[in-house]
């Protein structure tokens, strides 16, 4: 154990949620990890906490100027016990881009990734071993600095919280419905559209509620100059399987680099398959749609993990893909790393950490 985390024993643990109403996101541990800093003293006193509230002042940066990054992973119970993690290194890696894209102090990545393992072996009871459901794990960091001027905060928390969920969809491999929005854009190049930082989420909502008002699951974003290049889906990544070959939009500089994305493009290539990062239009794809030559459409993310697309409105007409059931990729992609983050296939790309 690293001695340098301290513990403070809760005073009762909390009764457990029976998993077949975990939902997403409504329970929460017992523990939580908490790290502080100070400009001119960096990042101090890391220490995992009971899971309650705190006290932060009315006027703190992060109310007015919007200083939050995030991430969010998952651990997993293997079917001999084992508990796994599914690449938390690289979620350290992009919360850190994230701050210094906001300019906020980043984090020891070898303490981050410490104090996310310890959290979770201590809450590794939490962890419901049911098909779909894992323990969700939320990382922020957050501007705590009580000051109106605009400017970086000179004080900060890190703060981790655990939860244990179902399926982000309900029935994971039930395709969605996509709206592609053209009126509210996300994200520009130069912007903080390729990092995790709370407002682009706030931003997204309502675009999200008028998808919802007409029928669809998600939001299909455009890109924000002219609004016609795809980009990606609300919390997720956007592939396109045309004429056998997969296609994702490129990272450039508006879009958020997914592990799971990146995930995706590795096991895609390991198996034969050609993978197209490129700039690709909405007319395109429609074109594409309306020959027959897109057989699946699948989003890709940690909440979901392969979200399979039924369909897409596109210029005012919704198109169907793989007459509205799961594509063959999408399946095999969902099965192989699931099996992959449970422990139930052979992992060959390292990318699993067991607690």
């Amino acid at each position: 154990m690293n001695k340098l985390i301290e513990r403070i024993k809760v005073a009762a643990r909390k009764e457990k949620p029976d998993s077949a109403s975990l939902g997403f996101g409504q329970y929460f541990t017992d523990y939580m990890f908490v790290m502080d800093y100070e400009e001119g003293r960096g990042w101090h006193d890391p220490r995992i906490t009971p899971y309650e509230p705190f006290t932060i002042d009315p006027s703190a940066s992060v109310f007015h100027y919007g200083q939050a990054v995030f991430e969010g992973l998952k651990a997993y119970r293997a079917e001999d016990g084992r508990v796994l993690m599914f690449r938390p290194d690289q979620n350290i890696k992009r919360l850190n881009k994230s701050c210094r894209r906001m300019s906020m102090p980043p984090l020891d990545e070898e303490l981050a990734l410490e104090a996310l393992i310890q959290l979770v072996e201590l809450e590794k009871n939490w962890i419901p071993r049911e098909e779909g459901t894992s323990l969700y794990i939320r990382p922020f960091v957050i501007a705590t600095e009580p000051s109106l001027g605009v400017r970086p905060s000179k004080k900060y928390k890190f703060m981790v919280v655990l939860t244990p969920v179902g399926s982000y969809y309900g029935d994971q491999l039930k395709p969605i419905r996509i709206y592609v929005e053209d009126e509210y854009v996300r994200a520009v190049s130069g912007g903080v559209g390729d990092v995790k930082t709370s407002g682009n989420y706030a931003a997204s909502l309502q675009a999200q509620q008028k998808a919802e008002e007409l029928g669809y699951d998600q939001v299909l974003w455009l890109d924000g100059v002219e609004k016609k290049y795809a980009e990606e889906v609300g919390s997720m990544n956007i592939f396109f399987i045309i004429n056998g070959e997969a296609v994702t939009p490129a990272l450039n500089g508006s879009i958020l680099g997914g592990i799971t994305r990146a995930s995706v493009i590795e096991l895609l290539k390991s198996w034969g398959m050609r993978v197209r990062e490129e700039r690709i239009s909405i007319d395109d794809i429609y074109q594409a749609a309306k020959r027959g030559e897109v057989s699946e459409v699948f989003g890709t993310g940690t909440a979901a993990v392969i979200s399979p697309v039924g369909a897409l409105h596109i210029h005012g007409e919704t198109i169907e893909f793989h007459n509205g059931l799961i594509g063959e990729v999408s399946e095999r992609l969902y099965e192989t790393i699931t099996n992959i983050q449970r422990g139930k296939e052979q992992d060959s790309f390292r990318w699993v950490t067991e607690i």
